[in-house]
This record gives C-alpha cells, structure tokens and sequence, in this order.
C-alpha cells in the first residue's frame, strides 16, 4: 500500500479501486489550483464566495476531519473553523495552504495504510456519531471523500476556466 496510485485500476480490488479513485481526484483537484498566484485563486464567479484557495483549504480540512477525527476519533473542528477555509484574499498565502494540503494528504495516506493493517474497509474504531448513526467504516470514509473532491472539482473546473481557460477532466 505504499504505491501512490494516480488512476484507478480497470479491474482491480475494492481498496484499490477506491484508493485510486480518491488519488486521481485529489491529483486533478491539484491541477486545476496549480500554477497560480494568490490573486487569482481569489478568483469568484458570479455571487459565490468558492476561490480556488477556499477550496484548498476546505479539503485540506476535510482531510483531516476524516481521517483524524471520523476514522480515528482525533480532534474535531468547530464551525467557524470551517467557515474560515473559505476566507481568501488576494494576499493569502499560496505555499503555506500548497503545504499544509500535501502534509494533510500525507498524513490521510498514512492513516488509510495503518487502517488497512487494523481491520482494513471494514474498520469502524473512530468517532462515533450520535443518534444512532455510530462509526464510520474505512470504507464509508473513503467513498465520502471521493464524493467531497468530486463536487470540488467540479467547482474548480469552472473557476479555473474563467481564469485563463484550462480545462479537462483529468490532470495530464
């Protein structure tokens, strides 16, 4: 499990399908922020408060809340913490949110690897839910961050076209 996959298999395992569909996200997620100054992943279209630097930072956020707090039942985060991802200015701090987003990518790897040799998908040790919603499973943690990134590429995509028109679905 320590290859860094860029694609998912054709036909490939469980684990390694969502593995590598979840690094292809966050490899296309990092293309369509790449190569940018802080002006323009300050860059909104119409009425929304997304940029590409509130982006970044939001899934550096979800990174850990997933597996720092939903897979392990580390630290959570408040409201307004969340709310403070989407803050970005023009003289925000480009290689500090670049940074802590791989360092954030890093640790979920290492997290997902441990998981893996701790009951593999089906590991459920983290926070648990109220309500009767329990914990999460390695599995369903997985499958939301996969969606989280697809919906925030998404958004990307359409931000970074109106910046200087790259588009595509998948990082070169």
């Amino acid at each position: 499990m320590t290859e860094v996959l860029t694609e998912p298999p054709m036909a490939g395992d469980e684990i390694t399908t969502l593995l590598g569909t979840l690094e292809r996200n966050r490899k296309t997620l990092a293309w369509k922020c790449a190569d940018l100054d802080a002006a323009s992943m300050a860059t909104r279209i119409g009425a929304s408060a997304v940029t590409l630097g509130g982006l970044l930072r939001h899934l550096t956020r979800c990174e850990a809340s997933s597996f720092v707090w939903k897979l392990n039942g580390g630290p959570g985060f408040t409201s307004s913490e969340w709310d403070s991802d989407w803050e970005w200015s023009a003289d925000s701090d480009v290689d500090k949110t670049w940074r802590e987003w791989r360092e954030a990518v890093e640790r979920s790897r290492r997290l997902v690897a441990e998981a893996m040799a701790d009951g593999g998908l089906d590991r459920a040790k983290g926070h648990e839910f109220p309500d009767g919603w329990g914990t999460a499973s390695l599995r369903r943690i997985l499958t939301d961050m996969i969606e989280e990134y697809a919906r925030h590429t998404g958004h990307a995509d359409l931000i970074r076209e109106a910046i200087d028109g790259r588009v595509g679905e998948d990082a070169p």
